[in-house]
């Protein structure tokens, strides 16, 4: 089945390295590039506990997959990318020790249910690999965190978004305080989406930086994601690996601290042949071809992708 066919059809395949996936779908691996969509389309792509278990899984299996060079990670069949939450789902997981657990061992399971969910969106960022995401309809709540966590962002028109955590009581702890005010850099608005709850369009996501293209529709968006994704694809993974990386780090350190971390780093992988490589394509006029990063961990078992 081709991708496009897969972003049109609940029968998509669902397997990735070895495990059968129910709340996220792929198409084939094609050139470095893997094509995942989230796939609960009758709920609206709204995350559960299988889907936060889901999707942490499969980015710490995308890590260890030396084949994979870029994933393009899009809302699939659904109406919209995500309406957020499910809140039944949400509300079993905090309420399920009953109302005789005492306070502290509540506490205790809310943590541990927390950080299974965190781990969803760290993995995305700690994979190593370039994620691109597309949304379309909706991005609410969780939508919206699953972005932060994502190297390029790309929206539809008729894309919005909201953090939507607030009118449910809640404050987001699974990226939205944490990594969004580091895209946009406006203090004042983080705060007046966050404390509000309220929509704000592609248009007005794209004027602060959320996402860095809005596109038609969505037929324009994959087709322009893809092409963007094969182009990522064809650098060195070594130097995508390294601008990741690095640009992760300097997020988060000082100028100072992420120089010295930058040159470190480099000691090792400018020892790299990529380079020789590049300058020989550049050089002939002619497209270049890398070598895979090697794989990470232990290899289980096989795939048909």
């Amino acid at each position: 089945m081709n991708a496009a066919a897969a972003n049109n059809n609940d029968e998509i395949p669902r397997e990735y390295c070895g495990r059968v996936y129910e709340r996220l779908g792929f198409s084939s691996l094609n050139a470095g590039v893997l094509e995942c969509c989230l796939h609960r389309p009758s709920r609206l792509n709204t995350f559960d506990n299988l889907m936060w278990s889901e999707i942490a899984d499969f980015f710490a299996a995308v890590k260890q997959d030396e084949r994979v060079r870029v994933v393009l990670l899009t809302g699939g069949s659904s109406r919209h990318f995500t309406a957020g939450l499910d809140l039944q789902s949400a509300a079993g997981g905090i309420g399920g020790g009953g109302e005789e657990e005492e306070a502290a061992r509540r506490a205790l399971r809310i943590r541990h249910t927390g950080k299974e969910w965190q781990s969803s969106f760290t993995n995305m960022a700690k994979s190593g690999k370039p994620i691109i995401t597309l949304a379309h309809g909706a991005c609410i709540g969780a939508g919206v965190e699953m972005l932060s966590a994502a190297d390029v962002r790309w929206c539809t028109r008729d894309c919005f978004f909201a953090m939507a955590e607030v009118d449910v009581g809640l404050a987001a702890d699974v990226g939205g305080l944490q990594r969004f005010p580091k895209i946009v850099g406006n203090d004042s608005l983080v705060r007046e989406l966050a404390l509000s709850g309220r929509r704000f369009s592609s248009e007005e996501a794209l004027r602060i930086g959320f996402v860095s293209r809005v596109c038609a529709d969505r037929e324009e968006m994959l087709r322009e994601g893809r092409a963007i994704a094969g182009k990522i694809a064809g650098k060195s993974p070594l130097a995508t690996l390294g601008v990741k990386t690095l640009l992760n780090y300097s997020r988060d350190h000082t100028i100072d601290d992420s120089l010295e971390y930058a040159i470190t780093w480099n000691s090792a992988l400018l020892q790299t042949d990529d380079m020789k490589v590049a300058a020989m394509a550049q050089m002939s006029k002619q497209e270049a071809t890398f070598e895979d990063l090697p794989r990470i961990g232990r290899k289980e078992g096989k795939s048909k992708l």
